[in-house]
């Protein structure tokens, strides 16, 4: 068993259905996508995503599409799970050694409800994990450098997790995700430096154009 984890680019083309793209060209991409990586398309499991905390437990007989859902977890084997996004952050969690894998999509508002943290615990609770086996991949997304914000909002970021998360309107919400994560003992986190929105055109961004296909990051347990 190994784990296995991907973050596509704009090369792979545009994932999502719900974005302004014909449905033929999405199914095309993902079809190509799982050939290139060798996984089975007709078992990826996706979200609709809606910016709040639901998370939900995945297995070979749920539905392809999860409603209402942010984030996902398996420890079903050969069980692709997919995020899709285009500026908020891709998170996949692991931990090997109970061999259960999360998919997570950290927006602003599923970053204030604590989604990551939530989701570890749910992953420590249900699958006997241990904080210090799981293992946090933050991939590319909008960072501290472009993600400005509302006055509102950026003092909802000071009262809530500390000045130090804000900066001129400015918030950083990688270093929050990996502060509520410390919070809870789990240190082992990767933080991708890739800004969607000014490192390049490499992936999509919606701050760069609205008009934007999602990127997506993936996780399997392949045997």
């Amino acid at each position: 068993m190994q784990i296995f984890t991907l973050f596509t680019s704009k090369e792979d083309g545009n994932l999502a259905y719900h974005v302004q793209d014909d449905e033929k060209n999405v199914k095309t991409n993902r079809e190509r996508l799982s050939i290139k990586y060798g996984f089975d398309n007709k078992k990826l499991i996706f979200m609709n995503q809606v910016h709040k905390d639901n998370i939900v437990i995945v297995d070979k007989n749920s539905k392809n599409l999860i409603d209402a859902c942010d984030a996902i977890i398996t420890k079903e084997k050969n069980l692709p799970l997919m995020v899709m996004v285009a500026d908020c952050i891709p998170i996949l969690m692991y931990d090997e050694k109970k061999e259960v894998i999360a998919a997570i999509h950290a927006g602003r508002n599923s970053t204030f409800l604590n989604i990551a943290q939530k989701t570890a615990l749910k992953m420590i609770k249900e699958f006997k994990c241990k904080e210090e086996h799981i293992k946090v991949i933050l991939g590319p997304s909008i960072q501290k450098c472009c993600y400005e914000v509302s006055q509102e909002l950026a003092n909802i970021v000071k009262k809530s997790f500390g000045n130090e998360f804000e900066n001129n309107r400015y918030i950083d919400l990688q270093a929050i995700n990996k502060k509520q994560l410390n919070d809870i003992g789990i240190t082992n986190i990767e933080i991708s430096t890739y800004c969607t929105k000014c490192s390049g055109d490499k992936y999509y961004s919606y701050r760069k154009s609205t008009n934007t296909g999602r990127f997506a990051g993936v996780i399997m347990l392949k045997v």
